[in-house]
C-alpha cells in the first residue's frame, strides 16, 4: 500500500489529489504546523510527502521518516524543506514551479496598474463620498505613463518571464538582472540585461521582484538596495517576503526614495499589526495615501490555479514512486553526493 502524508494541508477535501494518484493509495492527512504532533507511525509509514509552505521538513524532521523517497513541496518557494538533510537520506525534493506562472505575473501586473492608474485611490475616495470624490484631481502620487517607463525585472525565471512580456503589452522598456541566467539570454528575449542589482535599480522605474528565497536573496532588497534605488520608483513584490526588509521599505516610503509599493507577500505573515509600516497603512496615513497596496499572499490563487497545485503535487509523487520519474526535482545535487 502506497501511503502519502499531507502534514500541513490546508483543505479536508482531497478529491482533486485522489483524482491524480488514484484510488489504491492511501492518504495520511493533517492540519499541523508543528512535526511533533502527527503520529510517529505517520512518518514511518509514508512513501512520500507533500507539505504546504507551514512545516519545516528540516533535519529532525526527515529523521522521523523511514520508508519516504519523495517530499512534494507544493508551491515554487522549497526554503522550508532541508535540501542536502533530504538528500542525504535519499529523499528526492520536487516543487511545482508552474502552477501559477501566470497567475503571479497578472497579480504583479494588477498591483502596479493599480498604482499608475490610481484605481483603488480613486475608488476609495468614491466610497466616502460620490459626490465631493468626483474629482480626477485627487490622483495618488504614483499615477504615470507606462509606455516608455523602464520594467526591472529582479529573477527572470518562469514569473518574471511572464510578467516581463506583459510588460511589454504596455509598451514599457524591460530590464533584467539574473546573474544565474546564461549568456545570451538577453538577446534571446530583447530585454536588456544588467550585471549588478544596483545598477538594475538604478535604471528601473518600476522595479518587480521574482527570485527564490536562498540566503543570497534574503534581505536583498535593504537599506543599502533602497539608496540604490531610482528616486521615486516602484516596487513590487509578488515573490518571497524575506526578500524584503520591511523597514526599509518603510523608510524608503517615507522619505519619498521610494515612488509606490506593492507587496503580496511579508516578512511574517500574517504580519505585525504594530509595524510602522502596518500601522500607517492601516490608520490611513496621509504620505501614504496611494502609495502602498498590500495582498495577503494571494497572487497564485485563482480556481484554476488551486486545481494545478493540488493535481500536479500529487501526479508528481507518483510520477517517482511508480515510474521512477523525477519531474522538478530541486535537490539533485545532494540526491547525487548521497
Amino acid at each position: 500500500m502506497t501511503r502519502i502524508l499531507f502534514p500541513d494541508a490546508p483543505l479536508d477535501d482531497l478529491a482533486i489529489e485522489r483524482e491524480a494518484a488514484g484510488s489504491t493509495v492511501e492518504f495520511l492527512h493533517f492540519h499541523e504546523t508543528d512535526a511533533a504532533r502527527i503520529p510517529a507511525a505517520a512518518w514511518a509509514e509514508c512513501d512520500a510527502i507533500v507539505c504546504y509552505h507551514l512545516m519545516h521538513l528540516d533535519r529532525a524532521t526527515l529523521e522521523r521518516t523511514r520508508k519516504c523517497r519523495i517530499v512534494i513541496r507544493a508551491g515554487v518557494g522549497f526554503d522550508n524543506v532541508d535540501l542536502a538533510a533530504a538528500g542525504a537520506r535519499g529523499i528526492a525534493v520536487c516543487n511545482v514551479p508552474d502552477y501559477g506562472t501566470t497567475d503571479v505575473a497578472d497579480h504583479a501586473m494588477a498591483m502596479l496598474l493599480d498604482l499608475t492608474r490610481g484605481v483603488p485611490h480613486y475608488a476609495a475616495n468614491l466610497r466616502r463620498d460620490p459626490v465631493a470624490g468626483w474629482r480626477w484631481q485627487d490622483a495618488p502620487p504614483t499615477q504615470r505613463r507606462l509606455r516608455g517607463a523602464h520594467f526591472g525585472v529582479v529573477g527572470l525565471g518562469r514569473i518574471g518571464t511572464a510578467a516581463a512580456r506583459r510588460a511589454t503589452g504596455f509598451d514599457m522598456k524591460v530590464s533584467f538582472y539574473d546573474p544565474y541566467l546564461p549568456t545570451g539570454a538577453d538577446l534571446a528575449m530583447n530585454f536588456e540585461r544588467h550585471d549588478s542589482l544596483d545598477s538594475l535599480l538604478a535604471a528601473s522605474d518600476v522595479v518587480s521582484l521574482h527570485s527564490p528565497l536562498t540566503p543570497e536573496t534574503r534581505g536583498m532588497i535593504g537599506s543599502a538596495a533602497i539608496a540604490a534605488l531610482k528616486p521615486g520608483a516602484i516596487l513590487i513584490n509578488t515573490a518571497r517576503g524575506p526578500i524584503v526588509d520591511l523597514d526599509a521599505i518603510y523608510h524608503g516610503l517615507k522619505s519619498g526614495r521610494i515612488g509606490g509599493a506593492g507587496l503580496d507577500v511579508l516578512p511574517d505573515e500574517p504580519p505585525d499589526p504594530t509595524h510602522p509600516l502596518l500601522a500607517a497603512y492601516t490608520g490611513n496615513a496621509d504620505w501614504l495615501a496611494g502609495r502602498l497596496l498590500l495582498s495577503p499572499h494571494s497572487a497564485f490563487y485563482c480556481p484554476e490555479s488551486l486545481y494545478d497545485l493540488r493535481y500536479k503535487s500529487a501526479e508528481t509523487a507518483m510520477l517517482y514512486l511508480q515510474q521512477g520519474r523525477l519531474r522538478a526535482c530541486v535537490n539533485r545535487e545532494f540526491l547525487r553526493a548521497s
